[in-house]
């Protein structure tokens, strides 16, 4: 049995939006995707549909190949979020990503307030540059990452609310990690994710960071 009718997925137009969203996994989300191989197949195309959303809006964001301004891209952000969340709202969507998304919110009940925090932490992309402190940078973290676990628990079945703070909490470790693993993509993106207050205290400012040296602070 494939995953999609493991999934109880049998309307032609959807099954085709949620195999957009694994392709999209596939393609750019590697790690993310031999992940869900590990889930039992009835899961995997709700995950699927979680990524697509996700990595749909980063695209628009941090596409380093796109001709687009600042301010198109932030237009741009705009236009396909409003479209998206009109849709939650609606459970109507035209756009492939977008469907499969609505059905999957839809089936496990997942607050729509997730997908607003992260497109507003998708927008602070585009306008924040550097966090002073680890408090700040929370925010934007809660937004990209936090959320996403959120998402996932009535996905995974988990079977007491309990499972919330946790899978919240695995989130942010995630994120937290990728900041540290990609520091040099995030600089050439011009952003700096480290809080500035704690490279200060390792004597690390943000020049010695676009220096790309390992000196011994860094390290």
């Amino acid at each position: 049995m494939d995953e999609l009718t493991a999934a109880g997925i049998t309307a032609p137009l959807l099954r085709e939006s949620y195999a957009e969203c694994k392709r999209l996994n596939s393609l750019h989300g590697k790690t993310y995707f031999l992940a869900t191989l590990l889930l039992p197949k009835g899961k995997r195309p709700f995950v699927h549909a979680l990524y697509g959303f996700a990595r749909y809006a980063d695209e628009i964001v941090d596409d380093l190949a796109s001709e687009l301004s600042l301010h198109e891209k932030e237009e741009a952000l705009t236009s396909w979020g409003q479209g998206v969340l009109s849709s939650l709202d609606s459970g109507v969507s035209n756009d492939p990503v977008g469907r499969a998304l609505v059905d999957t919110v839809q089936r496990f009940d997942i607050p729509h307030e997730y997908f607003v925090a992260f497109l507003h932490s998708m927008k602070m992309d585009l306008h924040i540059s550097t966090y002073k402190t680890y408090e700040n940078l929370m925010e934007y973290v809660y937004g990209s990452a936090a959320v996403i676990g959120l998402e996932m628990v009535p996905v995974l079945g988990a079977l007491s609310n309990e499972a919330y703070e946790p899978a919240k909490t695995l989130g942010i470790a995630f994120q937290l990690a990728n900041f540290i693993r990609d520091v040099g993509e995030d600089l050439d993106r011009g952003r700096i994710y480290l809080p500035l207050d704690e490279l200060a205290a390792c004597g690390v400012d943000e020049e010695m960071l676009l220096a790309r040296k390992l000196t011994p602070e860094i390290i």
